[in-house]
């Protein structure tokens, strides 16, 4: 069990990360790439990925353990406010103290596994633990052919994802504050003020300390969330996504794409926990031009609503649209 402890303090500074991290997705990835769960959603990707990677996976492996920790330096914190893109990761991994890398990766070497030698040397978390810059590049550049292999292709959909997840999360900021958006975080973690507990491999404390938390949805985590080892590292906290494949309500039979037109009806479904009309257009894989008419049809019809917020305009399902997309399931009134 993993216990955050809250203040009002830290309740004030609870915050949305504004896209996904290009460094948790990877490393996340990585687990489950070794993991043959959740076949619905990732089975798929793991053939394609593994016919794409050459040789990347054998050396991954003996930095990241297929569970368990691994080095927070890995996943750089420094851009919390605002995650990472890949090469500003990469430069924040290349950055990292040797003092550091050498502590993290020295708490690995309890494995044989990952400590064995090979023919060229000492394994990689003993070769970071000397301090040399060779190893640090090697891991760097796998880690980049890992992500072009694995990750970077799935991009589109994968940020769809998280931008879907920060659309429900907004409306609940907005409905009750940072109390109801911890409220409806996913079912393996669960806001008792002050504590958020959340389901965990081991037993952990955590307190904020008055620095807030950010909220980091995450496309590749499963089952259980993840947070840094290290107490002093700024509180992030890595959550799954909902995926598709196990949708909260029916997902629309052919006869909604018949009605409306098939894009139309892919439009109608991407609105369905709010987004921007870029955000629609990336969803649905259209242009924005294209995004924007199909929401003004769907707001004439009035399936949607359109609420302009600065230079960005965000649009809902009305209770209509609702319920056509549940396929005329009851709405429900207060």
């Amino acid at each position: 069990m993993l216990r955050i402890h809250v203040s009002g303090v830290d309740l004030s500074r609870v915050r949305m990360a504004t896209r996904p991290d290009a460094m948790w997705e990877t490393i996340l990835s990585f687990h489950r790439l070794r993991d043959r769960r959740g076949s619905t959603v990732f089975g798929k990707w793991r053939k394609e990925s593994r016919t794409r990677l050459n040789g990347e996976a054998r050396l991954l492996s003996t930095v990241v353990p297929p569970r368990g920790y691994f080095p927070d330096f890995l996943t750089p914190s420094q851009g919390s406010s605002e995650p990472f893109g890949l090469d500003a990761g990469m430069e924040a991994l290349r950055d990292t103290p040797v003092d550091r890398i050498r502590a993290e990766t020295r708490l690995l070497t309890g494995s044989a596994l990952l400590t064995r030698r090979t023919p060229s040397g000492p394994a990689l978390p003993e070769a970071l633990a000397e301090g040399r810059t060779e190893p640090l590049g090697r891991l760097i550049s796998t880690l980049r052919a890992y992500h072009r292999a694995a990750v970077e292709p799935y991009w589109p959909h994968i940020r769809a994802s998280v931008e879907a997840d920060r659309a429900v999360r907004g409306r609940a900021l907005l409905d009750g504050g940072a109390d109801e958006l911890l409220a409806t975080l996913p079912p393996m973690i669960r806001w008792r003020a002050p504590v958020l507990e959340a389901d965990y491999p081991v037993d952990r404390e955590l307190s904020l300390d008055g620095r807030g938390l950010l909220l980091q949805p995450s496309f590749f985590c499963r089952t259980t969330p993840v947070v840094y080892r290290d107490p002093v590292l700024p509180p992030v906290l890595v959550y799954p996504v909902t995926h598709p494949g196990a949708p909260a309500v029916p997902e629309p039979g052919p006869w909604l794409g018949r009605l409306v037109g098939h894009t139309r009806s892919a439009v109608l479904r991407s609105i369905d926990n709010g987004c921007t009309t870029s955000e629609l257009a990336r969803r649905t894989g259209v242009s924005l031009a294209s995004a924007s008419q199909h929401a003004c049809v769907l707001r004439e019809a009035g399936l949607v609503r359109t609420l302009r917020h600065g230079s960005s305009v965000l649009h809902t399902l009305t209770p209509l649209g609702a319920a056509l997309i549940r396929g005329g399931a009851p709405i429900a009134v207060p």
